[in-house]
């Protein structure tokens, strides 16, 4: 076995423990796995044998990079006028053995609190509080003291602790009720919507400002059933399930870029929330 093949394997040893560090960061498998692997390439352009500590190394690397990812995340939005509340994808559902063993690890709902805080406090508190990461070697990823981390920490948990998550809810009523506004929306089907829509129902459209796509709040079931099939010929052919802000949702996925994402609340079996989030038109 060639040296190459012996760091591979070493490599792999901590591979799923660097994707649940990653995971809990960044609160996206697909980025958690880029970061996996540019912890990998990073190694294997390094001088490994001068590596005490392999498991520390790597837990740093991906830190790293992962403040990276959520500072860039951060600077992306803040290129758009006004606020854009970026939706959080948590999994696709193209793999329900994954997307339960996530949501058992760290709880979707705290996904969405993690949100709220910035990149630092992110890394220290999960760093921290989940993975016991000294805050010596915080302080070297964020770019401050230990104490400094420490405080980074401290202010991230108060926050947590302060937040009140979401209630918990039924997923598999949740995308049922979906799948059948989604079909209803797809034929055109007013009656078949008004079945599935609260009576009361808002769909909301989130997008930056100046945004021609943007729309005032649709409002009733009547209003929404008459205007979601237009909707539906743009996204739903291109739709995937997915988990966004902790809950059961739809992705819209064109050319390999996502276009939309649909977040929902169920409530007594029909859909009392509709928020859909455009991504921001590129800039010519």
């Amino acid at each position: 076995m060639s040296d190459q093949e012996l760091l591979a394997k070493r490599f792999d040893e901590h591979r799923s423990y660097l994707h649940s560090v990653a995971y809990r960061m960044l609160g996206s498998t697909g980025e958690a796995d880029d970061a996996v692997q540019e912890a990998w390439l990073r190694l294997s352009r390094s001088d490994s044998e001068a590596v005490e500590n392999l498991r520390a190394w790597l837990t740093t690397v991906v830190g790293r990079v992962s403040l990276d990812m959520l500072r860039a995340r951060k600077s992306r939005r803040e290129e758009f006028e006004g606020d854009y509340p970026e939706p959080i994808v948590s999994a696709m559902e193209e793999n329900p053995a994954e997307e339960a063993e996530l949501a058992d690890s760290v709880g979707l709902a705290m996904l969405v609190v993690l949100e709220t805080l910035s990149p630092a406090e992110r890394i220290a508190f999960v760093l921290h509080d989940m993975f016991s990461v000294p805050f010596s070697e915080i302080g070297e990823i964020t770019g401050r003291s230990a104490d400094a981390a420490r405080q980074l920490a401290s202010r991230a948990r108060r926050r947590v602790r302060g937040a009140a998550p979401p209630p918990p809810t039924d997923m598999e009523e949740q995308r049922r009720v979906i799948d059948a506004f989604l079909a209803a929306a797809r034929e055109g089907d007013f009656e078949s919507l008004l079945d599935v829509l609260d009576p009361d129902v808002v769909f909301r459209f989130h997008t930056v400002e100046g945004d021609p796509r943007a729309r005032e709040p649709i409002v009733g079931a009547g209003t929404v059933a008459r205007r979601a099939p237009r909707g539906a010929r743009t996204f739903a052919p291109h739709g995937r399930r997915a988990v966004v802000n902790g809950k059961p949702g739809i992705v819209t996925v064109i050319d390999g870029k996502r276009f939309a994402t649909m977040d929902c609340t169920v409530r007594s079996g029909r859909l009392a929330t509709i928020d859909l989030y455009l991504e921001p038109l590129e800039k010519p």
